[in-house]
Protein backbone atom coordinates (compact mmCIF):
# COMPACT_ATOMS: atom_id res chain seq x y z
CA UNK A 1 0.00 0.00 0.00
CA UNK A 2 2.66 2.02 0.69
CA UNK A 3 4.57 1.38 -2.18
CA UNK A 4 1.79 1.92 -4.51
CA UNK A 5 1.00 5.86 -2.64
CA UNK A 6 4.41 6.72 -3.42
CA UNK A 7 4.16 5.35 -7.18
CA UNK A 8 1.32 7.17 -7.69
CA UNK A 9 2.33 10.60 -6.00
CA UNK A 10 5.36 11.08 -7.73
CA UNK A 11 4.64 13.56 -9.85
CA UNK A 12 3.86 15.77 -7.02
CA UNK A 13 7.37 14.27 -5.15
CA UNK A 14 9.50 14.99 -8.65
CA UNK A 15 8.45 18.93 -7.91
CA UNK A 16 10.97 18.79 -5.51
CA UNK A 17 14.55 18.94 -5.86
CA UNK A 18 15.11 15.41 -3.73
CA UNK A 19 15.72 11.88 -4.03
CA UNK A 20 13.58 9.18 -2.29
CA UNK A 21 13.99 5.70 -1.70
CA UNK A 22 12.22 3.31 0.56
CA UNK A 23 14.16 0.62 2.35
CA UNK A 24 13.14 -3.08 3.47
CA UNK A 25 15.50 -5.58 5.72
CA UNK A 26 14.63 -8.17 2.81
CA UNK A 27 17.23 -9.34 0.59
CA UNK A 28 17.99 -7.50 -3.08
CA UNK A 29 16.23 -10.37 -5.14
CA UNK A 30 12.78 -9.82 -2.87
CA UNK A 31 13.03 -6.13 -3.08
CA UNK A 32 13.47 -6.55 -6.90
CA UNK A 33 10.32 -8.54 -7.14
CA UNK A 34 8.37 -6.35 -4.93
CA UNK A 35 9.43 -3.08 -6.64
CA UNK A 36 8.54 -4.58 -10.41
CA UNK A 37 5.07 -6.43 -8.75
CA UNK A 38 4.44 -2.98 -7.60
CA UNK A 39 5.72 -0.56 -11.02
CA UNK A 40 7.30 0.93 -8.49
CA UNK A 41 9.32 4.41 -10.16
CA UNK A 42 11.80 4.90 -7.48
CA UNK A 43 14.55 2.63 -5.37
CA UNK A 44 13.59 0.14 -2.69
CA UNK A 45 17.21 -0.18 -0.56
CA UNK A 46 17.64 -3.61 0.94
CA UNK A 47 18.87 -3.62 4.29
CA UNK A 48 19.06 -7.79 4.72
CA UNK A 49 21.55 -7.37 7.73
CA UNK A 50 19.67 -4.53 9.01
CA UNK A 51 22.74 -2.29 9.52
CA UNK A 52 20.85 0.90 8.49
CA UNK A 53 17.55 0.47 10.04
CA UNK A 54 19.29 -0.34 12.98
CA UNK A 55 21.93 2.56 12.90
CA UNK A 56 18.43 5.16 12.09
CA UNK A 57 16.92 3.52 15.10
CA UNK A 58 14.15 2.48 12.86
CA UNK A 59 14.75 -1.26 13.77
CA UNK A 60 11.98 -2.76 15.27
CA UNK A 61 11.87 -5.53 17.77
CA UNK A 62 10.78 -8.44 15.32
CA UNK A 63 13.74 -7.52 13.32
CA UNK A 64 11.59 -5.58 10.25
CA UNK A 65 11.97 -1.56 9.36
CA UNK A 66 9.47 1.22 10.94
CA UNK A 67 7.85 2.48 8.11
CA UNK A 68 9.04 6.04 9.30
CA UNK A 69 9.88 8.87 6.62
CA UNK A 70 13.31 10.81 7.32
CA UNK A 71 13.45 13.60 5.69
CA UNK A 72 17.09 14.55 5.25
CA UNK A 73 18.64 18.19 4.33
CA UNK A 74 20.81 18.81 1.59
CA UNK A 75 23.59 19.26 4.40
CA UNK A 76 23.09 16.14 5.57
CA UNK A 77 20.92 16.68 8.96
CA UNK A 78 17.35 14.90 9.65
CA UNK A 79 15.48 17.85 9.43
CA UNK A 80 12.52 15.41 10.93
CA UNK A 81 11.46 11.61 11.34
CA UNK A 82 7.70 10.89 10.61
CA UNK A 83 7.03 8.12 13.07
CA UNK A 84 3.10 8.27 12.34
CA UNK A 85 2.95 6.97 8.07
CA UNK A 86 -0.02 5.98 7.01
CA UNK A 87 0.59 3.61 4.44
CA UNK A 88 -2.40 4.57 2.34
CA UNK A 89 -1.53 7.99 2.38
CA UNK A 90 2.55 7.96 2.10
CA UNK A 91 2.73 10.08 -1.46
CA UNK A 92 0.57 12.81 0.37
CA UNK A 93 2.34 12.72 3.47
CA UNK A 94 5.18 12.98 2.34
CA UNK A 95 4.58 16.10 -0.50
CA UNK A 96 2.95 17.98 2.45
CA UNK A 97 5.43 17.26 5.14
CA UNK A 98 8.22 18.66 2.19
CA UNK A 99 6.39 21.60 1.52
CA UNK A 100 6.09 22.96 5.42
CA UNK A 101 9.60 21.64 5.70
CA UNK A 102 10.72 24.16 2.81
CA UNK A 103 12.06 21.68 0.39
CA UNK A 104 13.58 23.26 -2.70
CA UNK A 105 11.59 22.64 -5.42
CA UNK A 106 13.04 21.40 -8.89
CA UNK A 107 14.07 23.44 -12.12
CA UNK A 108 11.41 23.74 -14.32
Amino acid sequence: MQCKALRDSSREIRNYDVAYFMASTDNLEDNTNFAEMHEADFPILADPTSTMSDAYGSLSPRGYASRWTFYIGSDGLIKMIDKKVNPAQAGEQLVNNMEQLNFPRASQ
